[in-house]
């Protein structure tokens, strides 16, 4: 863990041990990388609230933290093109921009750990491999999150507005 993604106002997972948390690590609350946490939940809740242009953006932003060839780096890639994709076939109806988008997001996450920071990422692969075959897939599906489908809050909506405030 570097100090720039350490991150102690971030709550541990409200259920299970998912890959990047350790109840035994005291920084972050458990968290390997705080911060990666903190924007899969943000980005998460909203996604699943319909807000992909947002999600897109809490993923995209932590993404840099990260060098290219680690973990981390392939999930939040792999992820940013998920939203992207959902925002093609949402926002544009454009589902040959989904599908391209959804095989880049399925070479990033090939590979991640299923339960990666809380992220079912196994039932996301699946959903993508599906959409590519019938797009409607997508359509009013939400990401697992701790074994739930969260929706947005304020508190989601407020960092999501924050990232483009800028620093």
């Amino acid at each position: 863990m570097t100090d720039h993604t350490r991150d102690y106002s971030v709550a541990p997972p409200t259920s299970g041990e998912p890959t990047g948390w350790d109840p035994d690590r005291g920084e972050s609350n458990g968290w390997e990388h705080g911060t990666l946490r903190r924007a899969v939940v943000h980005g998460v809740r909203l996604f699943n609230d319909g807000a992909f242009h947002e999600s897109h953006d809490c993923f995209e932003l932590e993404w840099y933290n990260y060098g290219r060839g680690t973990t981390e780096s392939a999930f939040l890639h792999g992820m940013v093109q998920v939203a992207a994709g959902a925002s093609k076939r949402a926002d544009f109806e454009d589902d040959g921009g989904m599908e391209s988008l959804f095989r880049t997001a399925l070479q990033y996450l090939e590979g991640i750990p299923d339960d990666y920071y809380g992220v079912d990422v196994r039932e996301v692969r699946e959903t993508l491999q599906t959409a590519l075959e019938e797009p409607t897939a997508i359509d009013e599906w939400q990401i697992p999150l701790d074994g739930e489908r969260p929706t947005a809050r304020s508190v989601d909506r407020e960092f999501a507005a924050s990232l483009e405030e800028g620093p």
